[in-house]
């Protein structure tokens, strides 16, 4: 006399659902049936079963395991290549660790890589924080890591953030002079610097034009008009005044774009 579903199931040391869920995929042969129609499981069953268990504890799916077949031959080849998946998970999970806990140390957003979620820590405004959501997203990780330095910059000159983030959307011609003037000399500055910081999206993981209509578009989102205007009168401003020659040496640099 062999053992019952529910028997095999506590030999086994799994669920009722799990055997019948093996019978339904083709993992675990169904058994003949007693005279009253209720199955009967033998030795070979339990084996089969505990192999089927074991290996799924080991971390094998079950597709994985019925490629290896109903054999009990060392699958050498299969469990290299699970111990070659394992160490890759092992390693993205202690990263993800040492990112949980720079997190957790700093406070920083969850909605950003870590090596811009610590400039956002500071006194940027709401719209200027949701742009470096944006950046995050569509820059490569130099370009983060450039982006990153120049939001850090120490040397913004915080008055003219300020006028900026309170320009009204009917700001005269003159209003809208001054600032771009001012915002011109200081990119230029940035740009002597470290030029590196006109070529951002050349390294974005969607290409240059991708990048180029997502930022653009979070930009109309989060400025108004006034604002889109002086931006795009500092880009014109800076690149006629960005010396053609630098710019003839460093492929790719001078990429700013109006918005």
């Amino acid at each position: 006399m062999g053992w019952s579903t529910r028997e095999l199931a506590e030999l086994a040391g799994t669920s009722l659902r799990s055997v019948r869920h093996y019978h339904e995929v083709g993992l675990l042969p169904e058994p003949e049936r007693r005279s009253n129609g209720y199955k009967q499981y033998g030795v070979a069953h339990l084996v089969r079963l505990l192999r089927i268990k074991r290996l799924a504890d080991l971390g094998f799916s079950l597709p994985q395991i019925a490629d290896l077949g109903d054999g009990d031959e060392h699958p050498a080849q299969a469990l290299r290549a699970l111990d070659e998946d394992l160490a890759a998970q092992v390693e993205r999970l202690q990263g993800l660790r040492a990112e949980l806990a720079e997190i957790l140390e700093h406070e920083l957003p969850t909605d950003l890589p870590s090596d811009l979620a610590a400039v956002t820590t500071g006194t940027l405004s709401e719209n200027d924080r949701n742009l470096v959501t944006v950046m995050g997203r569509t820059l490569g990780a130099e370009g983060r890591q450039v982006y990153a330095d120049l939001v850090r910059g120490e040397d913004t000159d915080p008055a003219l953030t300020e006028a900026f983030e309170a320009l009204d959307v009917d700001a005269d011609e003159a209003t809208r002079d001054r600032l771009a003037e001012r915002f011109a000399d200081e990119v230029l500055a940035r740009a002597t610097a470290d030029p590196r910081i006109t070529t951002f999206g050349l390294d974005a993981p969607g290409g240059l034009p991708q990048y180029l209509r997502t930022v653009r578009r979070a930009m109309e989102d989060l400025y108004n008009p006034a604002q889109l205007d002086v931006m795009n009168r500092m880009v014109r401003r800076f690149r006629a005044r960005w010396d053609p020659e630098t710019l003839a040496e460093r492929p790719g640099v001078g990429k700013a774009r109006e918005v």
